[in-house]
């Protein structure tokens, strides 16, 4: 068995970025830049008001002051001429600030009438404006590259000017689960069958994390069939489950050698998830995951959602974790790195409190699914008391 730490760098090590491609702004939320975004234009353009009120020159705005309107500046129409001394122009929020003006009156400082307009509290030097290039200047880099998109950076790329954006494309991930006693969900079980769950729940897995899933039809214990469906080709990354331990009907490095499969390694000191399988078939990568439903997630939570992060392109690969309190005592770990099953719940001062499930067999798919986080505990970590820090790593903020 191999360190998990160690297991994680070699799958990572063995992947590379998907080519850019071009996609319109309004498909580019959740995908990762290929390319940085600089700013084609200045924002904003010219000096605006922050307000609507009146623009005028702050050494005729004392209170008490009367001033002649000259005109108006609202949002998309500038004033043409120069203001001069004691006249004012109407202005709205937006609207660029006169040739002249140095500050902005706000409407309810003021009282207009008749073509005049009477300053009702004395107004700052440069109050209420924007200056030209507040937010960016033309050439500024807004995005870089290997950045996942969010909402907030779709907004930017467009104030940016920016139509199109260059990202990573989707990584195309193959799923093909294994075994002759699993059926699809819906489909006639066989006799002492399962249904399948783990092809589905990963294709959701993947989905949530930007790439495209194909699941392919289950293959039976037969060593030609999983070897004809693994390569049917056109995947970033092939994933399959089942069939990774050492049983007579754990078929699959068997099935992939007689096409040229390369292994990497085989079996990590992690619970739970030992028998998992890295290696290349011709140019394709292999994840091999356990067939137990917990296990195959677990393993794809700490191996698949990095390698997908590679395959994107981001920067940051590491998957994230927090710090939480031990719900209960924990007893000393063995030589395998553990994730245990647990519930999170608010402590005093915002801190959460970890509390493992009482049973973590890698079969109760119920357990996975009712749990908030998953506990770390590092080979031979010490036992540890009830209110004692642990690291875990919290599901739902991965989409898991």
């Amino acid at each position: 068995m191999i360190p998990l730490d160690e297991a994680r760098a070699r799958i990572l090590a063995g992947l590379a970025p998907t080519g850019p491609e071009t996609v319109p702004l309004a498909a580019g939320w959740n995908r990762v830049l290929a390319r940085p975004i600089a700013a084609r234009l200045t924002q904003p353009p010219a000096d605006v008001s922050a307000m609507d009120g009146y623009a005028l020159r702050a050494a005729d705005a004392v209170e008490g002051a009367t001033l002649r309107l000259a005109g108006a500046s609202p949002a998309g129409k500038p004033y043409a001429g120069t203001l001069g001394a004691g006249e004012a122009v109407r202005i709205f929020t937006g609207g660029f600030v006169p040739a002249g003006a140095d500050s902005i009156l706000l409407q309810e400082d003021a009282t207009a009438a008749e073509g005049h307009v009477r300053v009702n509290e004395t107004v700052m030097l440069g109050r209420h404006i924007r200056r030209r290039g507040l937010d960016f200047a033309e050439g500024a880099e807004l995005l870089g590259a290997g950045r996942r998109l969010t909402a907030r950076d779709i907004g930017l790329a467009a104030a940016g000017n920016h139509p199109w954006l260059t990202v990573h494309r989707r990584p195309r991930i193959g799923i093909l689960a294994t075994g002759d006693e699993i059926a699809l969900p819906g489909e006639k079980l066989p006799e002492g069958g399962i249904v399948s769950s783990n092809a589905h729940a990963l294709a959701a897995l993947v989905a949530s994390c930007g790439g495209e899933a194909s699941i392919l039809p289950i293959a039976p214990d037969d060593p030609a069939e999983i070897a004809a469906l693994a390569s049917s080709g056109g995947f970033d990354l092939l994933v399959t489950t089942g069939g990774a331990s050492v049983g007579e009907h754990d078929l699959v490095q068997k099935a992939l050698g007689r096409d040229g499969f390369v292994l990497d390694f085989w079996q990590i000191a992690m619970r739970p998830g030992k028998p998992l399988i890295w290696g290349k078939l011709g140019a394709v990568p292999v994840l091999g995951l356990p067939g137990n439903p917990v296990s195959a997630l677990v393993c794809a939570v700490v191996f698949l959602l990095p390698a997908l992060a590679k395959l994107q392109g981001l920067a940051d690969t590491a998957t994230p974790t927090l710090r939480a309190l031990a719900g209960v005592d924990l007893p000393a770990n063995d030589k395998r790195a553990d994730h245990l099953r647990a519930t999170l719940t608010p402590g005093e001062g915002g801190v959460w409190i970890a509390t493992p499930a009482a049973r973590q067999d890698s079969s109760m798919l119920a357990v996975l699914a009712g749990a908030d986080a998953l506990v770390l505990r590092a080979p031979f970590a010490p036992k540890l008391a009830k209110g004692e820090p642990v690291e875990v790593i919290a599901l739902a903020a991965l989409g898991v």
